[in-house]
């Protein structure tokens, strides 16, 4: 009597494990490589995750979507470059370093990444201690700055802007703390200046001139134009009055479009499905998010010079942005 038992319960767990795969809808894993949690990458990527999640689809297929924190556009370049995720947000300088082997990646071309479409400008805030004394770039002479970690888009423009207005990297004290971390140093009196390109208002940022008054520092003058000859994905932006408590009047600086990137390998129905569903469900992510009142089919191919993957490119040429 147990043996028929002991049949019967074994039959019926095979019956539904073989079942189960007929009716249980594959699923396909997409992530979006972002940033740190005190930066624009990652909330607006969570929530890139939920809308793609919730409106493409795959047919029998089930899409789902993850945000993952990171190390921001040089290292998510790498990881695209690997096909070690599926998607990335990368800074557009980054991203044409990245696929024409130059600056961090010289001789390390990443021809594999493809552009899916420009998200939003990211702005370079300089955010300094009131009591620090500073009120232009180059009174950062003698004092500590954050820049990221070395080898980051961040460290690199923090040495172009030195360079422009005639310092060194020797002039400052330099600190490699993330935007949160930079944030709480601010906070604490153990850091003078952090360098911080995020869209804005960035969490790490209005956080920290919730509770302590803070300075934003123009980037603006002659020493610009030599930047943006030697950056030529950044142009010239404006920090309005009241992004954050205490600014009271606009702010002067550069900023660089945002880029959502992936790799060669995607398939190309799945690139076609990311892109149409970012697109086409803009106006539901500028209801939760700032930044994405900034995202446009229009602006879709700006400061783009990677190819396109050929599924964006497919989308574009039926809105008629590629001929």
């Amino acid at each position: 009597m147990k043996k028929s038992i002991i049949r019967a319960c074994a039959v019926a767990a095979l019956t539904l494990a073989v079942a189960a795969p007929a009716t249980a809808a594959e699923r396909v894993f997409v992530g979006i490589a972002t940033g740190g949690t005190g930066g624009t990458y990652y909330p607006l990527g969570g929530m890139l995750a939920q809308l793609i999640s919730n409106t493409v689809d795959l047919g029998d297929k089930k899409l789902s979507a993850t945000a993952e924190t990171g190390n921001a556009s040089v290292a998510n370049a790498g990881l695209l470059g690997r096909g070690e995720i599926e998607t990335a947000f990368v800074a557009a300088d980054i991203l044409d370093a990245a696929y024409h082997g130059k600056n961090q990646f010289d001789g390390k071309a990443q021809d594999k990444i493809r552009a899916l479409g420009a998200l939003y400008p990211e702005t370079v805030q300089l955010v300094a201690r009131t009591g620090a004394g500073m009120s232009s770039f180059e009174d950062l002479k003698g004092h500590s700055v954050s820049s990221g970690s070395p080898g980051s888009g961040q460290w690199q423009l923090l040495g172009d802007l030195l360079n422009v207005a005639g310092l060194k990297r020797e002039d400052v004290s330099e600190d490699y703390s993330s935007f949160s971390q930079s944030a709480e140093k601010i906070a604490d009196g153990n850091l003078d200046a952090s360098l911080i390109t995020a869209g804005a208002p960035t969490a790490s940022i209005t956080e920290l001139a919730n509770a302590h008054d803070i300075t934003v520092l123009p980037i603006a003058g002659p020493a610009v134009d030599e930047l943006l000859k030697v950056q030529p994905y950044y142009a010239r932006a404006t920090l309005p009055a009241g992004t954050y408590k205490g600014l009271d009047k606009d702010v002067q600086t550069i900023a660089v479009r945002a880029i959502w990137a992936t790799h060669a390998d995607l398939p190309e129905d799945l690139a076609y499905a990311l892109t149409k569903a970012l697109y086409e469900n803009t106006e539901t992510l500028a209801k939760v998010h700032v930044k994405g009142k900034e995202i446009t089919l229009e602006s879709a191919l700006e400061s783009i010079s990677v190819p396109l993957h050929p599924g964006a490119e497919r989308y574009y040429r039926e809105k008629g942005l590629v001929k």
